[in-house]
């Protein structure tokens, strides 16, 4: 059965892409890949006369070229993404694109970035009475963001803010989040996390862009602005004595 499978590699770990992943990667005839974004060890998961194919250099139309051809061929599609590819992938006009050639694919899930990030912290994004929404977002740049959400709204909230693509923009950022966010709020600076070159710091929000302009950080780095990276004993009322649920009663 020809099948084109956009999956997810996960962070930049072998040992955090999914089963699932492990499995489409094994069996692909074509890998189509990030190839900036996603380390050779992932790659060397594939078959051995599966023909690779790096996209850095590739436009989406020629990508989708590419999978339609080969997908023509009878071949067995992996086309193999960073993190998770329903976040920043161009997921929806490959999808669309190839659609409109009648061909139907899967999407794999992966682990994102801001998920091993705060793992690596040890670190839980939704403390009770402190903090209970994320948000994955990114600085406007070049391509911009809708009006509505402009950096200055979304810092209103005061959630977990969790920004990709945004290195280059630090400066403004910085700016920006200190409008509604105290300067000594933590912000998590993490670059190719999970990586063999990992490098992960906590600084307070007023040294962010110091930060990052002493490393040289400009790409394939994510920033976690958020309360909850402060040391906290707020209790989940879940696991609470005093409190009942469905499967236990009050204690108290």
């Amino acid at each position: 059965m020809n099948q084109i499978s956009i999956v997810g590699a996960g962070p930049g770990a072998l040992d955090l892409i999914t089963i699932r992943a492990l499995e489409r990667i094994k069996k692909a005839q074509v890998l189509i890949w990030a190839d900036s974004l996603i380390p050779l060890e992932i790659t060397k998961l594939a078959p051995k006369d599966c023909e690779r194919i790096s996209t850095s250099s590739l436009t989406l139309e020629e990508i989708l070229s590419l999978m339609k051809n080969r997908f023509k061929e009878g071949k067995r599609i992996v086309r193999l993404h960073d993190g998770d590819p329903c976040l920043y992938g161009a997921l929806s006009e490959q999808i669309c694109g190839l659609a409109e050639a009648g061909i139907n694919v899967e999407v794999v899930p992966g682990l994102s970035a801001y998920q091993a990030t705060a793992s690596a912290l040890k670190a839980e994004l939704t403390i009770p009475g402190q903090v209970q929404t994320i948000v994955l977002s990114r600085a406007g740049g070049r391509t911009g963001v809708p009006e509505k959400e402009q950096l200055i709204d979304l810092a209103r909230l005061g959630t977990s803010l969790c920004l990709y693509l945004s290195a280059r923009h630090v400066k403004e950022v910085e700016r920006t989040l200190l409008n509604h966010y105290p300067a000594d709020t933590p912000v998590a600076i993490g670059y190719r996390v999970s990586w063999k070159d990992e490098w992960l710091r906590v600084v307070p929000l007023s040294q962010m862009s110091e930060t990052s302009k002493k490393r040289g950080l400009i790409r394939t780095t994510l920033y976690i602005i958020s309360p909850a990276l402060k040391k906290n004993k707020n209790r989940s009322k879940l696991y609470s004595t005093d409190h009942s649920h469905l499967f236990r009663a009050s204690k108290n």
